[in-house]
């Protein structure tokens, strides 16, 4: 079997599905817009959508990097409206960007400048390859009023436990106080709260080993589309258990259903990250290299 698609929005990540959502609900008001960057993971939409506030997509630029002068023209309302908070993935899924310092900086400048209210999903934080740094955007200056949400989840693969937190920079702490008691400390259960202490404080070793792996497999699998499937690309990432392909060269109306139909390999379908997904999937890199050659010479077998 190859990689399997992603969670549902009503599974084993609800917690910090949750925690977006009472981000959004204690920094906006009903209607406002809430800035978004396709492709970006599909609960996004809904956490936006679902709170009755406005989604304003700014697309990642090509390269996987943020749109900054987009980021600009959007926070400015020359978009033609004026949004209110800008919802961050960081490191960004499923392009699995590490975003720079510098990047962030320009965000924060930009936030503070026309009055945005950031919201950061760093739930993959833990997972920058060997040697890529991972900058918290409550770091930056002018990120005094964001809020982040993280877990242990993705890094520790405790998803099933459902825990997260929410942090505030210091001028969000009354957002903080204004989350609803249940939705936030009784939102977890006690194991869930000891096994995420645990993986964050005795679990570190483990974790560098876990990063190399994936970073090996980001390069096993760049050599293996280049052999085997020379007209679908790899989006060149530095985080996350995630690769973006593009697949657009292929001609297949929908990739994602071909794969799983003719290779019985099961991908996320580019199309629930936003429209600029078309012709995309997002395949998971957290296997083993036997799976991942398997799953791409199943593939490549299946366009014969």
């Amino acid at each position: 079997m190859g990689p399997v698609a992603g969670p549902r929005p009503d599974g084993p990540d609800a917690r910090r599905h949750g925690g977006i959502r009472n981000a959004i609900l204690v920094t906006t008001h009903p209607g406002d817009h809430v800035v978004v960057n396709p492709p970006v993971y599909p609960p996004f939409f809904a956490a936006v959508t679902g709170t009755g506030r406005a989604l304003l997509e700014v697309p990642m630029a090509p390269n996987g990097h943020l749109d900054l002068p987009a980021l600009e023209a959007a926070f400015s309302g020359r978009m033609g409206v004026r949004p209110t908070a800008y919802l961050l993935s960081s490191p960004h899924n499923p392009t699995g960007r590490a975003h720079t310092a510098e990047e962030l900086s320009t965000v924060a400048h930009l936030a503070h400048e026309h009055h945005i209210r950031v919201i950061v999903d760093a739930i993959h934080a833990p997972l920058t390859d060997p040697g890529v740094p991972y900058v918290p955007y409550l770091s930056r200056s002018g990120a005094e009023d964001a809020l982040v949400l993280f877990s242990a989840s993705k890094a520790w693969n405790l998803a099933g436990l459902k825990a997260a937190v929410m942090v505030a920079g210091p001028a969000a702490a009354k957002d903080l106080a204004a989350v609803p008691y249940d939705a936030a400390r009784g939102a977890a259960s006690h194991l869930a709260v000891l096994s995420h202490t645990v993986a964050l404080d005795e679990g570190r070793s483990w974790l560098e080993q876990l990063r190399s792996e994936i970073a090996a497999n980001r390069g096993l699998l760049d050599r293996l589309l280049a052999e085997h499937l020379p007209n679908v690309t790899q989006l060149p990432a530095d985080a996350t258990y995630l690769a973006w392909l593009d697949c657009s060269a292929l001609g297949l109306d929908d990739p994602q259903q071909h794969f799983l139909d003719t290779a019985r390999i099961a991908l996320n379908p580019g199309p629930a990250f936003g429209s600029v997904g078309r012709g995309h999937v997002r395949l998971n890199l957290a296997t083993s290299p036997q799976i991942l050659t398997e799953a791409i010479t199943r593939m490549a077998a299946s366009l014969r």
